[in-house]
């Protein structure tokens, strides 16, 4: 059982280790990172048996999701290390002559806390710590409580593979959270819900320690099928993503805006395509994803239960499995209180509009909280290219979903109430660095224009001077 004397005691151990300077060597970093994979793909079958456990996920769509995407993050940090840690070298300016040559070198923060939430829970802990050894640093991972069986899996992974003073991961509740927060870490890196987002933030505002954020959005995902879009492509790939994790996706579908002269024959197909996927009962699938508590799937029944009379599919359920049926309900106004919050559940509220009344519509969502993520379905795609770059969100995708996420070199992050910072691939690398700039001094040629007089004899020429070197 973790106390705050031993957590402390943890951070202390790691900060020796990374005080040590072994971790600025690139060369051992990437060994680490060769250690990380190697532990990751011998104990593949326990992280996919412990997703099940847990979550309800089958092998293919725990590989798909957690495992293997670990693997592939885990790859490019390993292909590219020392492309991204080489100094950069500048030209110091006319300014600053004689001294004409400049380096910012990419610098580990030092002891790194990650907290990690249950519904991806190694790809989340797994490949954020693969950012943060690329960065050089040392790792606390907080993994959650709700997802026990991965927690345990990964503790006895990392144990396998790194000694506490370089890596660790520390199970418990809330207040073992609490316990990590109060210590004095450099960098911090949290993935979870917009609330326990602000107190992390709270938290780390007391050691001025800098976080990375990665929320959910509290407004949510917004979907927006348009008149003219391919109806069965779109269907099919929202029925995919609504059933992936049971809706356990911080980037995932919230909710649907449909343009009214479509409605009901994308609605037909949107059915047809969750019976196909996961069947007329996805509660009694047994490759469907439950969700991951009893609080969770009592949430998503009692929500259902408000729009009993509008559930066109799904609204079944089995409270001794926890698995709840992808749900589809139709009308739903703009402004009622299932589109103004996170769902993380498989109801898909879906709301009508005129499709000449689409500004309005963008407007709207505009106004609201960012989300992590945007997906627009339509043939016009000079609008829907002009729309992604007026929105305020996280990343997205133009008749797609999801795969935004699986682009290699490009960030992963939110805005707002959907975070703060970047990972994946590069963008990982240098959140979890910070850039020193280093300007070579030389001890010749050196001219008083910088030093006093300003006024007297040559003095009156250097206003001058400056004024034509700094234009």
């Amino acid at each position: 059982m973790w106390t705050q004397e031993s957590i402390h005691e943890t951070v202390e151990k790691q900060r020796a280790f990374f005080q040590s300077g072994k971790t600025l060597d690139v060369d051992w970093r990437i060994d680490q990172l060769i250690r990380l994979k190697i532990a990751v793909q011998t104990n593949e079958k326990d992280l996919e048996e412990a997703l099940h456990e847990d979550l309800g996920r089958t092998d293919a769509e725990g590989y798909l999701c957690d495992v293997g995407a670990v693997i592939l993050e885990i790859n490019e940090a390993i292909q590219n290390l020392r492309k991204w840690a080489k100094p950069e070298t500048h030209f110091s300016g006319i300014l600053c002559f004689p001294s004409t040559v400049t380096k910012v070198y990419k610098m580990p923060y030092g002891v790194s806390l990650i907290i990690s939430p249950f519904n991806f829970p190694f790809l989340l802990s797994l490949g954020v710590l693969a950012a943060s050894i690329a960065g050089g640093n040392t790792a606390v991972i907080k993994a959650s409580s709700k997802s026990a069986h991965c927690t345990e899996t990964m503790k006895n992974v990392i144990a396998s593979a790194f000694p506490e003073e370089y890596v660790t991961v520390i199970d418990g509740g809330h207040d073992i959270a609490d316990f990590c927060l109060a210590e004095r870490f450099d960098k911090i890196f949290y993935t979870g819900s917009p609330k326990v987002g602000r107190h992390v933030m709270s938290e780390a505002s007391k050691n001025l320690t800098p976080v990375a954020l990665e929320l959910g959005g509290e407004t949510g995902n917004w979907c927006v099928v348009r008149k003219d879009a391919d109806l069965k492509d779109a269907a099919r790939k929202i029925a995919f993503f609504k059933s992936l994790n049971s809706g356990q996706v911080c980037i995932n579908i919230n909710q649907i805006a449909v343009a009214e002269e479509v409605a009901e024959e994308f609605l037909n197909d949107l059915t047809d395509a969750f019976v196909k996927q996961v069947g007329e009962d996805a509660s009694e699938n047994p490759e469907y994803p439950h969700l991951i508590a009893k609080r969770a799937y009592d949430g998503c029944s009692e929500e259902a239960e408000k729009y009993r009379d509008r559930i066109i599919f799904g609204g079944k359920g089995d409270p001794e499995t926890l698995k709840y049926a992808p749900t589809i309900i139709y009308p739903v106004g703009i402004d009622e209180e299932i589109v103004n919050h996170e769902l993380f559940n498989p109801l898909l509220p879906v709301v009508p509009y005129k499709d000449d009344e689409i500004d309005a519509l963008m407007e709207t969502i505009g106004r609201r909280e960012h989300g992590l993520s945007m997906y627009l379905f339509t043939k016009d795609l000079t609008w829907a290219k002009k729309t992604m770059q007026s929105q305020q969100y996280g990343g997205g995708c133009i008749n797609e979903v999801c795969l935004h996420l699986m682009v290699k070199g490009v960030p992963f992050n939110g805005t707002g109430h959907s975070g703060m910072g970047a990972y994946h691939g590069v963008w990982g690398f240098r959140e979890f660095t910070h850039p020193s700039t280093v300007l070579i001094g030389s001890s010749h040629l050196n001219l008083p224009l910088r030093e006093h007089p300003y006024e007297k004899g040559w003095g009156r020429y250097k206003l001058a001077l400056l004024r034509l070197l700094e234009k």
